[in-house]
């Protein structure tokens, strides 16, 4: 869509959010270097075994014998033998030969190619930068949006975190998208530049054998809660929806997985981009979600995997809010933050009970609606311990979080205002 297709429907969402009262949180995807083919004549080609085709940079329509592609790059990186898989690995052909603008290829699997299906050559690292001219443009329009979050697409190295973090400034969150093999490579180093990571398993489940994706998402969703940050699995979790009005078993099952991995959170794609049933895709993803939660085995699976603790104030606090809640029973912990930090660290121990985050910013409020159990609120500044103690009772009983006489572990920092000085902890009686 164009940027002002964007804009439209940023708006909508700001009205949701006044009209509810809840910050949302939204995320600007950049598009990054997505290899796609040209357009057919029909707009698609039937495909046989044995067959041969043409990729040229002519841009006119293909047909069975020859499709345009855009990418001399791509012509001049591989060679015979190399293989490219298309349309997320659905068609796979062989390069048979190369020239100085064409590679013919033979077609080894697939039935039909359509136009601008995406495409992946796995194990070939192109030289191409993971944000391109047009991601610059649109990242800069959407940060002039508003957007609270960064997506950005393909990242390969630590180099392409940090020029994106650069080109941010500050102004919003930078998720990284692992889409690439090669980034698997480089995960704890750009874990620590970025502010979330995304595991985009649709592309990435094409150039790294299906087998060793459920491992990956273990290891990839376990480094990066323990360093503090949100980790959200996406792509192709409720495939078959995008035609269906209820998903596979097995697909219900791949969204309870990544619950009890211990994502932050899910992500849905086609199912709700383009397909036809995206509100009950969006409630059975829900359902599935709060499911998992409520079993005891996901419990126990929390209870027995603690990120690492550091010897810090803050970090002591928020394990002992975590330990006190779940002794006296709390309905929920609330955590006065100024950056997010101080919620982030009370995330990733995955309590059982909501976190309620008390924030004077907004945008941070809104930024922490893809972490894990957190319910922002936007707060007036709190100008002490006392008073942050009575707002905390005050929302969490406006919120539905909390009845009187219930109890609450609150955690805060004094002085106000300074990130990163959570020292105090108080069990507060909703009144």
């Amino acid at each position: 869509g164009s940027h002002a297709d964007h804009q439209d429907r940023l708006n909508t969402i700001r009205e949701i959010e006044k009209e509810f009262n809840r910050p949302i949180g939204v995320i600007a995807d950049m598009q990054g270097p997505k290899l796609r083919v040209g357009k057919f004549k029909d707009g698609k080609i039937i495909l046989e075994k044995g067959m041969h085709l043409r990729f040229d940079l002519n841009e006119a329509l293909g047909d069975e014998t020859r499709v345009n592609l855009p990418h001399p790059e791509v012509i001049e990186a591989l060679n015979p033998g190399d293989h490219i898989l298309l349309d997320d690995g659905k068609v796979r052909v062989c390069v048979t030969e190369k020239g100085t603008d064409y590679l013919d290829v033979e077609i080894e699997t697939g039935s039909k190619l359509s136009n601008n299906k995406g495409f992946n050559v796995p194990g070939v690292m192109l030289p191409i930068e993971a944000l391109t001219e047009k991601d610059k443009i649109d990242l800069e329009a959407a940060l002039e949006m508003g957007a609270d979050w960064i997506a950005q697409s393909f990242v390969r190295k630590p180099e392409d975190v940090k020029l994106a973090k650069d080109l941010i400034n500050g102004r919003a969150k930078l998720m990284i998208k692992l889409e690439k093999p090669s980034a698997l490579d480089y995960l704890d180093e750009m874990v620590e530049l970025a502010d979330g990571v995304m595991l985009a398993r649709g592309d990435l489940g094409v150039e790294i054998p299906p087998e060793k994706v459920p491992s990956v998402q273990k290891h990839v969703v376990k480094t990066v809660r323990y360093a503090g940050k949100p980790i959200v699995v996406a792509t192709q979790m409720l495939e078959s929806m995008i035609e269906n009005a209820r998903p596979t078993r097995a697909e219900a099952s791949d969204v309870a997985t990544a619950v009890y991995d211990g994502t932050d959170a899910v992500m849905l794609s086609a199912e709700t981009a383009a397909g036809e049933y995206p509100l009950e895709a969006v409630k059975i993803m829900d359902k599935i979600c709060e499911t998992t939660e409520a079993d005891p085995y996901y419990r126990t699976i929390m209870n027995a995997d603690h990120p690492t603790v550091t010897s810090t104030p803050s970090d002591a606090i928020t394990v002992a809010a975590d330990h006190v809640a779940q002794t006296v029973n709390a309905v929920c912990i609330t955590t006065f933050t100024t950056s997010g930090s101080t919620t982030l660290r009370a995330s990733r121990h995955r309590p059982p009970m909501p976190i309620l985050c008390l924030t004077t910013n907004n945008q941070v409020a809104r930024q922490l609606c893809v972490s894990y159990g957190v319910h922002g609120v936007h707060v007036e500044y709190v100008t002490d311990f006392k008073e942050a103690v009575a707002a905390g009772i005050k929302l969490a009983k406006e919120q539905g979080l909390a009845k009187t006489d219930e109890l609450l572990v609150i955690t805060a920092g004094v002085p106000f205002g300074i990130a990163g000085t959570t020292n105090n902890l108080r069990i507060a009686v909703v009144d």
